[in-house]
């Protein structure tokens, strides 16, 4: 029998909003934000030049999640374009006529009352970054998006966007504290409670009060033989002696527990409903738990800022491996193995739901209409506060069969963003290789969407060109068979997908100028690559910038870049047996960087300005331990 949970307090004790308003897709015609509210909201959209628009059910959709939590997703279609290249004030009102200056002051700049944003014409430079892990030692690079933010620019100095593209959370690798904190949340708010098949506990509740919930979760799979690979694979942390080591301990499981989370990094609203303690650990457990109690009291005193740039400047997202866990989706047999145990799936298929509501459907809400329906029906059969596990696994599965997470902005450029985890190109010989980052049918696809197009912004996780000696090192396991151990995800670690997107490239009707913005790798770099023997291009910037909250071990890193330039320098045997044949690869160098040095190690978020044509002419790392702006420079010579 299901333990009931503690009833939470009494709506009237909660405030209204407890995150948001994040801005999401904006386009002259249609608004797009998100916004949780303890409670469902009568919500009046205040627009400069407009008036005021009451919000009906078909401009504002309400998933609850739980007693005192409830997902609001805004989608207004306007019948007059917005001006672009403007400032817009805008705001929410909520039932009385309640606006932001007053439910949120925090989110507004200076003696503005209300927010504001504007509708760049063109993209003529845009804010990218990637991996925000709360518990990392380095700053918050989202705090630089607000700096920039609160200087008095003119309307044409605004970003035209801030792109996430991956791991804007960590669903995988959990705080001792950030779990605490995510557990009195649920409590705070009666999050729904679930039940679980597959695993010690039976359901959430007793997950909740288990002795294994902090810091051994792997020890919540029955002690069965057959467990051992879902074991290792998922829940153990991976041992990664090359490049991190992955901690899985406090993997999140339940949708609760991913709500709560998102909520815990988006505002600082959520944090001052609750005052969550240690539990009881061991000394080691305790000692590791002050350490993060540390970072994550940093982390939340910039949450204000954090929410204030969300609510200014469109951010696009895109999600990785940590938004659902670690190596999702590596290899074939990952997927066998994790997918074929209902605790696993369902795990994996929670962060997915999360994600679904929190970042998916903001980039682009037509392709969500069905499945976010059958979201709301979940949400409507709790039973004593709990999900419904048939509809619950139901919906799990069509999110798992789901093919539409990538999106395309019909910007200037054109802005293709791809799905590198769930379209993949599984190895058909060996099921432990990794599998291509796309299949057949979406390089086809995304051929289709760049023809005819004079330049284009592809957003692709992980980079396309990358390293050569950490992607060697990465063929070098995978080829012994240990492909987890360090992270052997890159285009190039499977033949038939490389090929084909360097064909795409080459393809004469594709655009002649490319921009490639990724993340994942938790350093930052530019590579500029030119398609050898042809006049007319096309030239492509590979534009790396990871991460926003988590760093490459320094000294490593260091050794990597050292050994890259010396192993594969232009005058290397190395170079010319793994030579690139048809590109030339010219290395951007840090400005004021040591001599040679061409991989950035810093949090922070990047910044790149486009030209008329669709090029960079500008292309910079903000640094969220204070220090100047690096501009990425072309050197003379390349590698």
């Amino acid at each position: 029998m299901s333990q009931a949970l503690p009833i939470p307090d009494a709506p009237q004790s909660l405030p209204p909003v407890l995150a948001g308003p994040l801005l999401r897709r904006l386009e002259p015609t249609r608004l797009v934000l998100w916004l949780v509210g303890s409670r469902a909201l009568e919500l009046t959209l205040r627009l400069q030049g407009v008036g005021d628009i009451r919000l009906d059910a078909a401009q504002c959709t309400v998933v609850a999640v739980g007693t005192h939590g409830f997902v609001h997703l805004i989608d207004v279609a306007l019948d007059v374009a917005l001006p672009c290249d403007e400032l817009i004030e805008y705001d929410l009102l909520i039932d009385d006529g309640t606006g932001i200056a007053t439910w949120a002051p925090h989110l507004l700049y200076g003696d503005a009352t209300a927010p504001n944003f504007v509708l760049r014409a063109r993209v003529d430079q845009l804010l990218h970054g990637s991996c925000r892990k709360p518990h990392h030692p380095a700053t918050d690079g989202l705090l630089c998006v607000d700096e920039l933010l609160a200087q008095d620019h003119p309307a044409t100095d605004r970003p035209a966007l801030l792109m996430m593209s991956g791991d804007q959370v960590y669903a995988d690798d959990v705080a001792g504290p950030t779990l605490r904190a995510i557990h009195a949340l649920i409590e705070r708010l009666g999050l729904f409670g679930e039940h679980l098949e597959g695993a010690v506990v039976s359901d959430s509740a007793e997950l909740y009060g288990h002795a294994a919930c902090y810091y051994h979760r792997a020890d919540l799979l029955p002690a069965l033989e057959s467990n051992e690979t879902l074991r290792e694979r998922f829940f153990g942390g991976a041992r990664k002696p090359i490049f991190t080591s992955s901690s899985a301990d406090n993997h999140l499981v339940t949708f609760a527990e991913v709500m709560a989370m998102y909520l815990l990094v988006w505002s600082p609203t959520p944090w001052a409903l609750i005052a969550p303690k240690p539990p009881k650990l061991i000394k080691e457990r305790r000692e590791r738990y002050a350490l993060e109690q540390t970072r994550i009291d940093g982390f939340k005193a910039g949450l204000g800022k954090v929410a204030r740039a969300l609510a200014h400047v469109p951010t696009l997202m895109i999600f990785d491996d940590h938004d659902i866990t670690d190596d999702w989706n590596l290899s074939a047999q990952w997927e066998e193995t994790a997918y074929g145990h209902p605790f696993s799936k369902r795990i994996i298929g929670n962060a997915l739901l999360a994600y679904m509501l929190c970042q998916g459907w903001g980039n682009n809400p037509d392709a969500f209409t069905a499945v976010l329906e059958k979201t709301r029906l979940l949400s409507a059969t709790g039973d004593d506060r709990y999900l419904d596990s048939d509809v619950q696994d139901a919906l799990i599965d069509e999110l798992l069969r789901f093919q539409h997470w990538h999106y395309v902005l019909p910007t200037t450029p054109a802005m293709v963003v791809l799905d590198t985890r769930t379209r993949r190109w599984r190895s058909e010989m060996n099921l432990k290789q990794p599998s291509g980052l796309l299949d057949w049918e979406a390089l086809c696809e995304l051929q289709q969407e760049l023809l005819d197009h004079p330049s284009a912004i592809i957003v692709s996780p992980a980079p396309i060109f990358g390293v050569k000696l950490i992607e060697t090192v990465q063929r070098v396991f995978s080829w012994l068979g240990y492909p987890l151990l360090v992270d052997a995800e890159n285009w190039m670690a499977h033949r038939g997908a490389a090929q084909v997107i360097l064909n795409i490239f080459r393809h004469s009707r594709t655009p002649g100028n490319y921009v490639v913005l990724s993340g994942d790798v938790h350093y930052s770099f530019v590579y500029e690559v030119l398609i050898r023997h042809r006049k007319a291009g096309p030239r492509i910037w590979q534009i790396t910038s990871s991460g926003i909250k988590n760093e490459f071990p320094p000294t490593l890193l260091e050794w990597f870049d050292r050994l890259n330039r010396w192993l594969y320098s232009p005058r290397s045997p190395l170079n010319w047996l793994t030579k690139r044949r048809r590109m030339r690869i010219v290395p951007h160098v840090p400005e004021h960087a040591e001599a040679g040095e061409r991989l950035w190690n810093s949090a922070g978020i990047g910044q790149v300005y486009f030209n008329e044509q669709g090029q960079p002419r500008d292309i910079f790392q903000h640094n969220a331990n204070g220090a100047p702006k690096t501009r990425m420079v072309a050197p003379a010579n390349d590698d």
